[in-house]
């Protein structure tokens, strides 16, 4: 089994010579890593400038195992080689280690650089990757996984407070400068080593701490340089500032699950805070987590969510009759919503409104707390990543189990369980009547199990006693209706007028207004069955664009041309074979008798397309006639662009749910004379499209040899 370990740059507020200065002091042995026994240098080169220092060492390290393991094993030392390559010009030390004990059971690749912050020449970046094969180890393999686990999480925070405590021994030697690297006058390159003294006879040039020359931007904390730039580096300060306490192992999934969508979205990736919530909501389980939230990115693209708050306008009914709204904050510094769900008549809403519109109003509720737990964040200096709600119940009856609002309902609950996860901190639910019990059977099978542990329910007026409301909220914050001082403007509610309502019809048109508000559409293509789109060009020198996401499975891309019309089966061909009752089938456009390169042709290379990723693309056409554009299911060995599989085949792979992919996609046609000034006239490339985007890059982290390379 192979582990790969990753974690944020750690930045040293400090010139690298005098990080270089502080790091070398941990050798041949660091009393402050008590498993670091001692080490000795086995070759040592220099180029001939003196620029470059390549120092290769042999390090030997106490096993931290149990003695059972230590005596199956043989051994109480370990033994890793360490190559250093010290560049003074470019200002990089560069690490590379791997044990020499147990490598053909156990191997341990480990690289590291120390290299000069990209935005403040006198910082330092600490960068580091390693990775664990297990091949075998006496049948311990889960064991001894774990036991470099514990080791890699204790020295990683070690190694940061190491080169922090030798910095703290220079400065109390009164070394506070190094200067830099310069060629050296003379040919003699012995002097060239004189450039970065050992830190015993360092020249110290005294400096004042308030750094003369700054700007003010350096002078900041480097949580503000995070927030700057998408090519700053990502920093511990950052995390807790941010994101709050991570563990080792979920900093890893974080940045992993960040570079896989900066991979397929090429750059354009949600915020570390959007990643961290669907990592939590699947307990840090990264396949599962990227998968959640992958779908949810789509969902977002389809429904145009990103762009919902800016958009869409609230029919005035929900701001006379819908009792919900934003109130200050809680203990936590949480944004508050109170609902005074007893209060609002729902069947009127869904009457009047539909339930698509009442959907799309819960949706900007919770667009609105991102956007307040970021400013709240900022207000309050730490990482705040949900709000809180208070429901009050008083005033629900059985009128409110009404049966399609109890369906709309639970529809709202299963878009925002899967789109908006671990955004509710606490869930503060008062006054809950005697038929509350009703309503929540029905409504807490689709409610997460870790969103039920947050909810706390009062029933009549216990929440004014002690371990009540008080606890969470401040008592000049409560709202007047429930006894406190504050003012609440929240809508009574009340019932909405029967004038107000809305025939069937009326609503299932408003329904299709709001589904068709996307311009994109999803498809399925099958095993055998690709899925296909036409379109017609009348003249040359048009673009054909396109942008969809392949939500599940991996497909090919293909785009296709023809002079003549493709002309589907016949639905009486179809039904000879029973196909028109599965109503899935792509109708296919390219006749099987239709042979490749004569009777049509290929424009594209063909385009493989993973499960996640998002595809942007155009092609201006040479000739008029019939394009066709194709998706197809990818597998190994992928079949053949020309042939086209019998019905009875597609039948025989419908029946198998895992030879199944969907896409969503869009397609525009640009004019000759008008396709230049279209912003939707782009280059082919893979792309991302959120407006969730971070201003963080990635970088790498490692584990058991960490104690010897930092």
């Amino acid at each position: 089994m192979v582990q790969e370990y990753q974690s944020p740059v750690r930045v040293y507020k400090h010139p690298f010579e005098l990080i270089m200065a502080a790091y070398v002091r941990r050798f041949p042995k660091c009393p402050l890593i008590p498993i670091f026994v001692d080490s000795e240098v086995i070759s040592e080169s220099q180029s001939e400038d003196g620029s470059t220092l390549v120092t290769e060492r042999r390090c030997k390290i106490e096993a931290d195992a149990p003695r059972l393991f230590k005596r199956m094993a043989g051994v109480d030392y370990l033994y890793f080689i360490q190559k250093n390559t010290l560049n003074r010009k470019d200002r990089t030390l560069h690490i590379e280690v791997h044990n020499e004990t147990f490598s053909s059971r156990v191997f341990v690749c480990e690289c590291c650089k120390y290299t000069v912050h990209p935005e403040n020449e006198d910082w330092t970046c600490f960068e580091q990757t390693a990775s664990l094969d297990i091949k075998s180890f006496f049948g311990f393999e889960s064991s001894a996984e774990k036991i470099a686990m514990k080791q890699y999480a204790s020295s990683i925070k070690k190694g940061k407070e190491i080169v922090e405590y030798y910095l703290r021994q220079l400065e109390e030697e009164g070394i506070t400068y190094i200067p830099r690297w310069t060629p050296p006058v003379v040919s003699d390159t012995t002097a060239a080593r004189l450039q970065l003294p050992p830190p015993s006879t360092a020249r110290v040039i005294p400096i004042n701490s308030a750094k003369d020359g700054l700007s003010n931007k350096d002078t900041l904390g480097h949580t503000e340089l995070v927030a700057g730039s998408p090519d700053d580096k990502l920093d511990a300060d950052y995390i807790r500032r941010y994101l709050g306490d991570l563990t080792p192992l979920q900093e890893s999934c974080l940045i992993r699950l960040r570079q896989w969508l900066q991979e397929t979205h090429k750059g354009k990736i949600p915020k570390d805070q959007h990643v961290l919530r669907f990592l939590r909501a699947r307990d840090f389980n990264l396949d599962k987590a990227r998968e959640l939230l992958c779908q949810s990115l789509t969902w977002r693209k389809q429904h145009q969510v990103d762009f919902l708050l800016d958009t869409w306008e609230r029919p005035q009914l929900l701001h006379d009759y819908y009792t919900g709204g934003w109130h200050h904050h809680d203990r936590d510094g949480r944004p508050l919503y109170i609902l005074r769900l007893g209060q609002m008549d729902i069947k009127g809403l869904v009457r009047a409104l539909g339930e698509e519109a009442l959907l799309r109003q819960v949706l900007s509720i919770n667009e609105e707390g991102l956007r307040r737990c970021e400013e709240n964040t900022r207000v309050f200096g730490r990482p705040i990543s949900c709000w809180t709600c208070l429901a009050d119940l008083e005033g629900l009856t059985m009128r409110h189990l009404w049966r399609p609002g109890i369906k709309a309902l639970l529809r709202i609950i299963e878009v925002v369980e899967a789109n908006y996860p671990e955004t509710l901190g606490r869930l503060l639910i008062l006054r809950a009547p005697r038929v509350f019990p009703v309503l929540w059977t029905l409504i807490s099978p689709l409610i997460d199990e870790n969103t039920r542990k947050k909810f706390l329910v009062y029933a009549g007026n216990d929440y004014q006693g002690p371990g009540g409301l008080v606890d969470y909220i401040d008592r000049e914050i409560i709202p007047d209706f429930l006894g406190g001082d504050s003012m609440c403007e929240i809508p009574e509610g009340g019932m909405v007028p029967k004038s107000l309502y809305r025939t069937a019809e009326e609503l299932e048109s408003e329904e299709n207004r709001l589904l068709t508000d996307s311009i994109y559409k999803s498809a399925s293509i099958f095993k055998g069955a690709p899925y296909e789109m036409l379109i017609e060009i009348t003249e040359a020198s048009c673009v054909i664009t396109w942008d969809f996401d392949v939500s599940k499975g991996d497909v090919i891309f293909n785009i296709y041309h023809s002079k003549r019309l493709p002309q589907p089966p016949k639905k009486d061909t179809l039904a000879t074979h029973g196909i028109t009752s599965l109503g899935a089938v792509n109708a296919q456009l390219i006749d099987k008798s239709w042979v490749l390169g004569q009777d049509y042709s290929l424009v594209e290379k063909a385009l493989t397309c993973r499960e996640g990723e998002s595809v942007q693309g155009s092609h201006i056409t040479r000739w008029p006639g019939f394009y066709i554009l194709q998706w197809r299911f990818h597998s190994s060995p992928a079949c053949s662009a020309s042939s086209l599989p019998r019905v009875d085949d597609v039948l025989a792979s419908l029946q198998v749910s895992s030879h199944k992919c969907k896409i969503m996609y869009y397609t525009e046609v640009l004019a000759s004379h008008d396709f230049r000034g279209s912003m939707t006239s782009l280059e082919s490339s893979h792309s991302g499209f959120s407006q969730l985007s971070a201003v963080t890059t990635s970088s790498r982290q490692s584990q058991a040899s960490s104690t010897i390379s930092r």
